[in-house]
């Protein structure tokens, strides 16, 4: 018996958000908004959304001991995510300063902060909840070497799901684990690389499930995802049609759903149309983890 539907093991932010006229050039100062401060990171935001759907879920994180490592514990706590695996200090928590212009487009710096400092180490180290887990998801927020003994530590059975964003080369074995790999357009190019010769997204599914994961998943944001095994090919998962306000965060909640739901039984074809669903709820309120619907909402879509 799995104590746990999922395990993310990721990233923990708190993101700084400050609205601007414009953004400045070197040397100037401008003026922007009071600045609103919220959880993030990528891994804090898929725990959020799969906890908030039904799934039994923990994080496998680091945050540092001060007001923004309460900020995100109390986040997770509040949505029901158990944070036994949430160590704290060893750095400050890490901050993203984002800066927002008035048509949406925003600027991003990151501080990893301790999310730099979660180790292989800490990854051996909570074996248990490996062992716990139906599935377990990862991004590339921390450490290339963390997510490689990430997938040294997957249980027998259970399931491994990678969003590698941001992205870079992967080495073979971490490929190997995914089942599947999910990208977004600008992730499966970097991914590919020269490899990427083609401008449909059925081949660079295609092209990516050659280079060894055992299936793979191509979001296209409101034009839904593409979904590809060997075993089933690949095959158009439409989304459904909604008033988008702000898409931040929807990524992430889309990986969550679909690892939840493929930890369960479904089929990949099914998982994607149902994180597609959660996405697609998700982008209809602003903000990341705010925006994240139960199962009830996303029924009602």
């Amino acid at each position: 018996m799995y104590d746990y539907d999922l395990l993310v093991v990721g990233s923990a932010n708190a993101d700084l958000v400050i609205g601007v006229d414009r953004r400045p050039g070197a040397g100037e100062t401008v003026l922007g908004s009071d600045l609103v401060v919220h959880p993030g990171g990528k891994g804090a935001n898929q725990a959020v959304a799969a906890a908030r759907l039904g799934a039994r879920t923990a994080l496998l994180a680091r945050v540092g001991d001060d007001s923004y490592g309460r900020l995100l514990l109390d986040s997770q706590r509040a949505a029901g995510v158990d944070t036994v695996g949430v160590l704290v200090g060893g750095a400050p928590t890490g901050v993203a300063l984002i800066t927002v212009d008035p048509s949406g487009d925003n600027s991003i710096v990151v501080s990893p902060g301790a999310n730099g400092r979660l180790a292989p180490g800490d990854v051996r180290a909570a074996a248990s909840l490996f062992h716990a887990s139906r599935a377990v998801s990862a991004q590339l927020e921390i450490p290339l070497e963390t997510v490689v003994e990430v997938v040294r530590s997957l249980a027998p059975g259970s399931r491994f799901v990678l969003n590698p964003s941001p992205p870079r080369p992967l080495p073979q074995e971490v490929l190997d684990a995914c089942d599947p790999l999910i990208v977004n357009e600008h992730e499966a190019r970097v991914i590919l690389g020269d490899a990427c010769v083609s401008e449909r997204p059925e081949d660079w599914a295609g092209l990516l499930l050659a280079k060894g994961p055992r299936s793979v998943v191509v979001t296209l944001g409101a034009e839904g995802a593409l979904v590809a095994s060997a075993a089933e090919g690949v095959r158009r998962v439409p989304s459904v049609k909604v008033e988008a306000v702000d898409t931040t965060g929807a990524g992430d909640a889309f990986t969550a759903a679909l690892a939840w739901r493929l930890g369960t039984g479904a089929s990949l074809a099914e998982a994607a149309a149902y994180a597609a669903r959660v996405g697609a709820a998700a982008v209809t309120r602003a903000g990341a983890q705010v925006s994240y619907p139960t199962a009830a909402e996303v029924e009602a879509l």
